[in-house]
């Protein structure tokens, strides 16, 4: 057994190719469903791919649709208003059927705190 750091990096290359690969399914997922985050999920299979595969991190760069929005975070990490938007609006309204469905205090105002810290984060980066 050697400790050549190569080595081990290399093992984990197929891990974080998949790992890109089953957070871009889901932020493909997301584009119909909107519980799931699309963008965040796409950053984060950039990244992975970034780790494990430069030919897919070199695909989902080029992306016609997926590309800019990778390009835009890497570069000024600005989200587009319509994203911060929809973010924020999807946030409101699982909120808010959170409630109307009457689950547990605890659990709203968890939910509550962490939507806060997201939309606040959200609505704090640069436009495009």
């Amino acid at each position: 057994m050697t400790n050549d750091p190569s080595s081990s990096v290399a093992g984990w290359r197929p891990l974080w190719a998949l790992a890109g690969i089953v957070a871009l399914g889901l932020g493909i997922v997301g584009i119909f469903l909107p519980v799931l985050p699309t963008t965040p999920l796409v950053l984060l299979a950039a990244f992975c791919f970034g780790k494990g595969s430069p030919q897919l991190r070199r695909w989902i760069t080029a992306h016609r649709t997926f590309g800019p929005m990778i390009d835009d975070w890497e570069t000024t990490g600005a989200i587009p208003r319509k994203v911060k938007i929809s973010a924020c609006g999807i946030m409101a309204v699982t909120f808010a059927v959170c409630v109307i469905i009457a689950l547990p205090v605890w659990v709203l105002v968890a939910q509550g705190t962490l939507m806060s810290v997201g939309a606040a984060y959200v609505l704090t980066r640069p436009d495009r």
